[in-house]
């Protein structure tokens, strides 16, 4: 890592800011900067940066002051992402950002639901989605902001939020496919940079570098497209993940697998799923709500620029379409869901008429065991002394077969009668044919006699 030192901005009681020399730090790395008198050093991480307004920044202490001329400043705070409640997220900002923020400024960036205002003079939005904050699929980004500084709050990670060095992505590599059969000699003599195999699978989830195409803000308006940017790419991301998880379950399930549709069935995997994209849609609603306010309020200020202005509307752009592909993957859940409760049923079915065929087979002796089970004269067979009446059993038994065959010829009478008549139509068919071919051979015949004879073809 190159040496490089910190520039720090001191407020004094009289106002008077005493700033230490710095130089360019561009291409160093990031660092975390945690706030000492915090109670929650642990829970909450911090950053803050400062931004020359020329490309270059610079870790700095956290004070929560503001840049001066082109310099901004940066303060993030990010929330630990497991189950808490929203007053305990409130503790958090509180002892991170008070003094000098006011409670109103608290609840503005940590409340749930969409909201862009101006609260005490700075310009304040959030897209918080509801639900448990450990669910991959709860969002919450806000900002608070100034013409000279940004506070942000987000729940857990955003990927690429932060600066990384120049051109020093894994994308701008020559990359090599690990191979098992190839040592680390061979792969060294190649030249290159070793791509493994789950390094490409998380690539392939992204729609962006982790690290590419980043560069250094030089204006708050910058900050500002940079966030909301990263925010898009995080909801894009989850999304790619969706995606590729469905196309592998869709080609499980086409194998045919009767456990595995049995085990997605009492998981209830996409019931769940559909739950998932349900709360990925309210986070993508709350951003159309809010960004769009943002560009008009921001469209008002005189140091933001207007080539941000069009980056906040492709981004909004972007965020529509990702709404329109967010539907067609809960179509796509919703019509797996159906047609796999469209499989259970069939099975219940196949298991259903296995049983009425069981119930089938003992229907006539359940009759004739009820019939001869009367207590009343004149039932035939019953007086077993009389020896004339000594085949009284094998007539019952007798009596039951022929039951059991007319209800099973009952039963089989829809398919026999299907089948006689789709025999009688193939008959048809086949006989039809053989008529039209001996008239086109008639006909064909008779013109070639009478060309050969020189005649001519009559027509009707």
């Amino acid at each position: 890592m190159m040496e490089h030192s910190r520039g720090d901005l001191n407020v004094e009681g009289e106002g008077e800011c005493e700033e230490m020399e710095r130089e360019p730090t561009s291409r160093a790395h990031l660092r975390d900067n945690g706030y000492n008198n915090s109670r929650y050093t642990g829970a909450v991480r911090q950053k803050a940066y400062i931004f020359d307004g020329e490309g270059n920044y610079y870790d700095k202490e956290w004070d929560l002051t503001e840049g001066r001329g082109k310099e901004f400043c940066w303060y993030h705070v990010e929330l630990p992402k497991w189950n808490q409640r929203l007053s305990q997220s409130a503790q958090y900002l509180i002892d991170v950002l008070c003094p000098p923020m006011k409670l109103q400024d608290i609840l503005s960036l940590v409340s749930n639901g969409p909201f862009c205002g101006h609260v005490d003079g700075a310009l304040v939005f959030r897209v918080n989605s509801p639900g448990p904050a450990s669910s991959k699929f709860t969002f919450r980004i806000s900002a608070r902001i100034t013409e000279n500084s940004v506070i942000t709050v987000s729940l857990g990670r955003v990927p690429r939020l932060g600066f990384s060095p120049a051109n020093q992505s894994l994308l701008s590599e020559v990359p090599i496919v690990e191979s098992p059969s190839s040592g680390n000699g061979e792969m060294k003599e190649r030249g290159g940079t070793v791509i493994r195999e789950h390094v490409l699978d998380f690539l392939l989830m992204m729609n962006h570098s982790e690290e590419a195409d980043n560069p250094v803000p030089k204006s708050v308006s910058n900050l500002i497209v940079h966030i909301i940017d990263t925010h898009v790419d995080h909801l894009q991301d989850i999304v790619t993940k969706l995606e590729i998880e469905l196309d592998a379950m869709e080609l499980e399930i086409d194998k045919g697998s009767f456990a595995l549709k049995k085990q997605l069935l009492d998981d209830r995997r996409f019931p769940k799923m559909h739950l998932d994209l349900q709360r990925l849609l309210q986070v993508i609603a709350h951003g159309e709500q809010v960004f769009p306010r943002v560009k008009e309020k921001c469209s008002s200020k005189g140091w933001f620029a207007s080539d941000d202005i069009n980056s906040l509307e492709e981004l909004i752009g972007r965020l529509r379409r990702l709404k329109e592909n967010v539907g067609f993957i809960t179509n796509r859940v919703t019509a797996i869901q159906a047609g796999l409760d469209s499989w259970q049923s069939e099975q219940i079915n196949k298991k259903l008429y296995y049983l009425s065929f069981l119930s089938i087979i003992f229907l006539p002796l359940s009759v004739v065991t009820g019939v001869f089970g009367m207590n009343v004269g004149g039932v035939p067979w019953t007086n077993q002394t009389e020896p004339e009446l000594k085949e009284g059993f094998r007539n019952v038994m007798l009596l039951c077969v022929a039951l059991l065959l007319l209800v099973l010829l009952c039963f089989l009478f829809p398919a026999l009668y299907s089948h006689v008549t789709a025999w009688k139509r193939r008959r048809d068919m086949k006989r039809s044919w053989s008529l039209n071919r001996r008239s086109f051979l008639r006909r064909s015949t008779g013109i070639r006699e009478r060309n050969d004879r020189g005649g001519y073809l009559r027509l009707y």
